[in-house]
């Protein structure tokens, strides 16, 4: 029974935390916007927000090939990373 319990309350902390890590529609927005100015794209759906703010942008396509790209909370690009 406390194995039941210690996982509901695992749960419900976890599920907040992971709901956090989705960027809202004004970043992916704002994120394209930033992106588009560098020649790239990502789908939605491989950026993810960090824990300081920043997002992490997996297989981002560029006019030069593919990248994993760092962005900081302010949308300056903090980090790229050729795949």
């Amino acid at each position: 029974m406390k194995r039941i319990a210690i996982a509901a309350v695992l749960a419900l902390v976890a599920g907040p935390a992971l709901a956090e890590d989705k960027a809202t529609a004004e970043q992916i927005a704002k994120i394209d916007e930033v992106l588009a100015a560098m020649t790239c794209e990502v789908d939605p759906a491989n950026i993810e927000v960090e824990a300081d703010g920043g997002f992490d942008l997996d297989d981002v396509i560029c006019a030069d090939g593919q990248y994993d790209i760092k962005l900081n909370a302010d949308f300056t690009e903090a980090e790229r990373r050729k795949e």
